[in-house]
């Protein structure tokens, strides 16, 4: 039997995939630069904004859970709820209400990033010492004073991580919208991959592309937490 450096072909065969089809090609990035470019995009775009407006609706929530003690029972409930529904159902759901745009997308990825953002806004505020906010109304801070000058500044480290955790999640989430009309970022790649006769060069890359992708978010995002809880780089340190 033939074989490269010791290694039966067969063996290589199972591992790195036949020569028409396999696992990674760098002729196939180099091919389809543009596609992968434009898969990019539109994967960002699509985290973005849904982390945007997450970010938007569950800080809020989270505020209004710590200060509405009847309501922080109610606010995660929901949030989990949401949480848990399947993804595929979920944009069932959606679709007829909204139809197959980028919207329907965009929405299902705010419903499933609020439950992190929230509990982590809640678990921050929760946090700040009861010494701290005593002084705070001692200097004469109102609950807006407080609630924006000392609580919220105060609980930036856990609303950061929170951040971090629906962020890297939406851009898994993402590739779930290929089901939408096209609106899946990398996500597309992979699922034409399936339908190409498991085209296997197409689907690794666009898996890797997607993890790479998380990766980037997950450390830009880490460098923005430490450039504005300064404090709580000193306190580790």
């Amino acid at each position: 039997m033939s074989s490269l450096h010791g290694a039966p072909l067969h063996l290589l065969a199972a591992v790195t995939g036949d020569a028409g089809n396999p696992w990674f090609s760098w002729a196939y990035v180099r091919d389809n630069a543009d596609t992968l470019t434009a898969a990019l995009r539109q994967h960002v775009e699509l985290t973005a904004v849904s982390v945007l407006i997450a970010v938007v609706v569950a800080v809020p929530l989270g505020v209004l859970a710590y200060r509405v003690s009847w309501l922080t029972g109610p606010i995660l409930a929901l949030s989990s709820v949401l949480y848990t529904i399947p993804s595929l159902g979920l944009f069932a759901v959606l679709a007829p209400f909204v139809g197959l745009y980028a919207t329907t997308v965009v929405i299902g990825l705010v419903l499933y990033a609020l439950l992190v953002i929230v509990r982590n806004t809640l678990t921050g505020l929760q946090q700040v010492p009861r010494e701290v906010r005593d002084a705070a109304r001692g200097m004469g801070y109102g609950r807006v004073g407080l609630l924006t000058r000392i609580e919220l500044p105060l609980s930036l480290p856990s609303i950061m991580t929170g951040l971090r955790i629906a962020t890297v999640s939406t851009v898994a989430m993402v590739t779930v919208g290929s089901i939408v009309g096209g609106y899946g970022g990398f996500g597309e790649l992979i699922l034409e991959g399936f339908r190409n006769n498991f085209y296997k060069a197409q689907i690794m890359t666009a898996t890797i592309a997607t993890v790479l992708l998380a990766l980037v978010f997950d450390v830009v995002l880490a460098g923005i937490g430490r450039l504005v809880t300064p404090w709580a780089n000193r306190r580790r340190a």
